[in-house]
C-alpha cells in the first residue's frame, strides 16, 4: 500500500529503527512471533496542521517470508517531551527549520483526539482523508475528553465521555472494512441488536497502477454502551455460582444463565435475518460445498502438524469433514459476524447486542467479507459456551465431578441458545447437524493450535472438545464425566 500527502509543519518521520522498536512493544501489532522489518512509512495525510499538528502515517512491514502487512500510525508532533506520553514516543528529530520535534502516537493525546470526533460532526474532508457521519445518525451524543481502552488487541479504541466509541483500526487494507460495512447496513434495518454507528474515516490515496483512487477503512465511532456488560464476563459469573453449589445441578443454581443464552440465540437470529434481508446471499452448489470441506480438511492437516495432541483423534475428525463433502442439502451463505463468542456481545439494559463484526483481523479482507454460512456463528458461540465453563477448571486439581458439571453447564447453555436462534429464525441449527458439526470441529482445531502456542494450561478446554467431535459429535457419557 503506497501513499503520499503534503510536506506538512515541523515533518519529523520517525526512522525504520524507531518503527520497528515502537511496532514491536505494542500489543496490535501481529507480526511479533515471525522475523520482519519495516520497509516504507508513508505520508496519508495531515488531520492538523496547526500545533500541536497530527497527522497519519501507513507503515508498510515486510516479512522473511515475503508477506507484507500496513498498520496505521496517527503521530501527534510536540515541540517538548511530554511526560504523560513518553511510553507513546514513537521517535524524534530535527524539522527542515532545524528546530528539534518529538512524535508521539496521537491516539495518546487528549490535546488532539477530539479532532477524530469533530471530524464526524462536520463530515469534514483533506489531503488524503474523508470523515463521514452514517445516514442512520440523525443526531450526535455530546461527548468529554478521550480515553484509551486498555485490553484491546488488534485495534485501538477511545471512549469519549460515556457517550461515544471511536475505534481506529490498525492493520489496514484497501476497501471497505466489514465493521463499518455491517454496522451500517444494519443499522438501515432499524436494528436494535447493536451499538448505534455515527460514522467513520477513510483513508484515500492515488493508486498508481490503476490511476484511481485508492481507500481504506481507517477508524469507525459507535455509541458507547455505558450500563452494558460483556457476555464473557456474565456467564463466567454463572459458572462460579454453579461450581460454589457443589450439590445443585445448572438449572437450579440463581445465576443461571439459560435465560440469557436464550435471548442471545434470538438477538443472533435478529441479526442474521437482517443481513440477509439487505446483503447478498447465495447457495453454495456441490462443488463449493467440496471446497469448504477441503479448507477444512487442510487446516486440520497442519494443526495435526503443529500440536502432536491432535493425532490419535483426526481420522475422526476428518469423518466430519468427510460428511459435509458429501451434505446433499443446500448451504445457504449470507454475510456473518465471522469471529463470534462471548467477548463479542454485551448485555445493555435493552438486550443483548453484538459488536465487533470485523472478523478475524489477521485474515484478509476479501476473506472476511466472503459470504458465509450462518452456522458459523452458531458454532463459535457453541464453543464459547464450552470455553467458559471450562476454563475455570484449569484453575483446580482434575475433578470429574467438576467435568461433568462443566459439561452440563455448557451443554444446557448451547440447547438454550439454539431455542432462542430457532424462535426467531424459524430453523432449529441443530437440524443442520453435519454443517454444525462441521464448523464447530474446524474451529476446535484452530483452538487447540492457538492454546498450544499461546496458552499451553488451556489446551485441555479445545481438547475436551477435540474427544467429543471426534466420535461424530456425541457428548460424553456420565460415566465418562463423573456424576454430581
Amino acid at each position: 500500500m503506497n501513499a503520499s500527502g503534503p510536506a506538512g509543519p515541523s515533518s519529523v518521520t520517525p526512522t525504520a529503527a524507531d518503527l520497528e522498536q515502537f511496532l514491536a512493544q505494542q500489543r496490535w501489532f501481529a507480526g511479533k512471533s515471525r522475523s520482519w522489518q519495516v520497509t516504507a512509512a508513508s505520508d496519508l495525510g495531515w488531520l492538523r496542521q496547526e500545533e500541536p499538528a497530527v497527522r497519519i502515517v501507513l507503515v508498510t512491514v515486510t516479512y522473511d517470508d515475503g508477506d507484507t502487512e500496513t498498520y496505521q500510525l496517527p503521530l501527534v508532533h510536540h515541540r517538548e517531551p511530554v511526560d504523560i506520553l513518553m511510553h507513546v514516543l514513537v521517535g524524534e528529530g530535527v524539522d527542515d527549520r532545524g528546530e528539534r520535534v518529538f512524535v508521539f502516537d496521537a491516539l495518546h493525546d487528549k490535546e488532539v483526539t477530539g479532532l477524530w470526533w469533530q471530524g464526524i460532526t462536520e463530515s469534514s474532508t483533506g489531503d488524503g482523508w474523508a470523515f463521514h457521519r452514517d445516514p442512520s445518525a440523525a443526531d450526535l451524543p455530546e461527548v468529554g475528553p478521550s480515553l484509551v481502552v486498555g485490553a484491546e488487541q488488534s485495534n485501538t479504541s477511545l471512549i469519549f465521555g460515556d457517550a461515544a466509541i471511536l475505534k481506529v483500526f490498525r492493520k489496514v487494507s484497501p476497501g471497505l472494512n466489514p465493521d463499518i460495512e455491517i454496522h451500517s447496513a444494519l443499522a438501515s434495518t432499524g436494528s436494535t441488536a447493536i451499538a448505534q454507528p455515527l460514522g467513520w474515516l477513510e483513508g484515500r490515496w492515488p493508486d498508481t497502477e490503476s490511476g484511481d483512487t485508492a481507500t481504506a477503512s481507517l477508524a469507525m465511532a459507535q455509541v458507547f454502551l455505558r450500563d452494558a456488560t460483556e457476555g464473557w464476563e456474565l456467564a463466567k459469573t454463572s459458572v462460579r455460582d454453579l461450581y460454589g453449589e457443589a450439590d445443585l445441578h445448572a438449572d437450579e443454581v440463581g445465576g443461571d444463565f439459560a435465560g440469557e443464552a436464550t435471548r442471545l440465540g434470538a438477538a443472533t437470529a435478529e441479526v442474521h435475518n437482517a443481513l440477509a434481508a439487505v446483503l447478498p446471499t447465495a447457495t453454495l452448489d456441490a462443488k463449493e460445498r467440496t471446497a469448504l470441506a477441503e479448507g477444512m480438511r487442510e487446516r486440520l492437516d497442519r494443526a495435526v502438524s503443529a500440536v502432536d495432541a491432535l493425532a490419535p483423534y483426526a481420522d475422526g475428525l476428518r469423518g466430519a469433514f468427510d460428511d459435509l463433502a458429501s451434505h446433499s442439502g443446500d448451504i445457504t451463505v449470507q454475510r456473518v459476524h465471522g469471529d463470534f463468542h462471548l467477548g463479542q456481545v454485551m448485555r445493555a439494559l435493552d438486550g443483548w447486542k453484538l459488536l465487533d463484526f470485523e472478523g478475524e483481523p489477521a485474515r484478509p479482507l476479501e476473506e472476511r467479507r466472503r459470504l458465509d454460512s450462518t452456522l458459523k456463528d452458531v458454532a463459535g458461540m457453541m464453543r464459547s459456551f464450552d470455553y467458559v465453563a471450562r476454563h475455570l477448571l484449569v484453575e483446580y486439581p482434575a475433578d470429574p465431578q467438576r467435568e461433568y458439571r462443566a459439561a452440563e453447564w455448557a451443554e444446557r447453555n448451547r440447547d438454550a441458545f439454539c431455542n432462542g436462534y430457532a424462535e426467531v429464525s424459524g430453523r432449529d441449527p441443530r437440524e443442520d447437524a453435519v454443517l454444525l458439526r462441521a464448523f464447530e470441529t474446524d474451529k476446535a482445531v484452530y483452538e487447540v493450535v492457538y492454546e498450544a502456542r499461546n496458552r499451553p494450561s488451556w489446551l485441555s478446554i479445545p481438547m475436551s472438545a477435540i474427544t467429543r467431535l471426534s466420535t461424530n459429535g456425541q457428548p460424553a457419557t456420565r460415566a465418562e464425566e463423573g456424576t454430581p
